[in-house]
């Protein structure tokens, strides 16, 4: 007996990719949820407000994700798309986080 939805190569009916997506979704939105955690912590922690816009760990994170989406046959360049934006969604948070806590 399984835990949850069949995996991929497993699936045979559309129900059973369809239960694969929402519990997938479920998993990445708790993910996300941790990843706008840290953003608070980041806000927290950083003393300026300047600092929460860095170019190069911008760019770090997205050469990351690509490469980890290469080596999981994942579409490359969607990934980094998806991860530009989830960066930069993560950095208008931060500074929302940051004039909430500094009171700037």
């Amino acid at each position: 007996m399984s835990d949850g939805p069949p995996l991929p190569e497993q699936c045979q009916t559309m129900a059973e990719v369809r239960a694969g997506i929402d519990a997938l979704d479920a998993e990445l939105v708790a993910l996300l949820a941790r990843r706008f955690a840290y953003m608070r912590a980041a806000a927290r922690i950083k003393p300026e407000r300047s600092q929460v816009r860095d170019e190069a760990r911008k760019a770090e994170v997205i050469a990351n994700a690509r490469r980890q989406a290469a080596g999981r046959g994942a579409p490359e360049h969607v990934v980094a798309d998806l991860w530009e934006r989830l960066v930069e969604t993560s950095i208008d948070y931060e500074l929302d986080a940051w004039d909430r806590l500094k009171g700037a």
